[in-house]
């Protein structure tokens, strides 16, 4: 197969109305190819041609997803960093104190975990949402 690629000694030239070539490019830049005339040779010679689908909702989601494990990343290693604090400090730290912490914690990761999970909620539904029709067309 590699000596095909470096035999290519034949070439053809044709040319495209600005409408053709738009579609083809768009054609083109769907696929996995890197250059044009892999795409062009591939089509003229009915080779199997594999395309990029890319649900953009999708791609939002995981963003998003992405961000929350960096916020809850985050959240535990500020928590991990204030207990090692107390114990560093205070070897027996009493009880009063350990309450006072875990206040002061709650306080500000509550909210936090509060919203992770509001927009976890969020995904969810618009998952769902998604997945209805499929389950509708399956039903009839």
């Amino acid at each position: 197969m590699e000596n095909e690629e470096e035999n290519r000694e034949r070439k053809i030239t044709t040319r495209f109305k600005p409408g053709e070539f738009i579609l083809i490019d768009r054609r083109f830049r769907k696929t996995r190819f890197r250059k044009m005339s892999e795409y062009i040779r591939c089509v003229l010679l009915e080779k199997p041609l594999t395309i990029i689908y890319r649900d953009k909702s999708m791609d939002d989601m995981l963003e998003e997803l992405a961000l929350l494990r960096r916020e809850l990343t985050a959240i535990g290693n500020n928590l991990n960093q204030a207990v090692r604090q107390i114990n560093a400090a205070h070897g027996d730290a009493d009880n009063r104190l350990w309450l006072s912490l875990m206040s002061i914690i709650s306080s500000k990761v509550d909210p936090a975990i509060a919203q992770i999970k509001d927009r976890m909620q969020n995904f969810s539904e618009i998952w769902s949402q998604k997945s209805k029709p499929d389950e509708a067309s399956s039903e009839q």
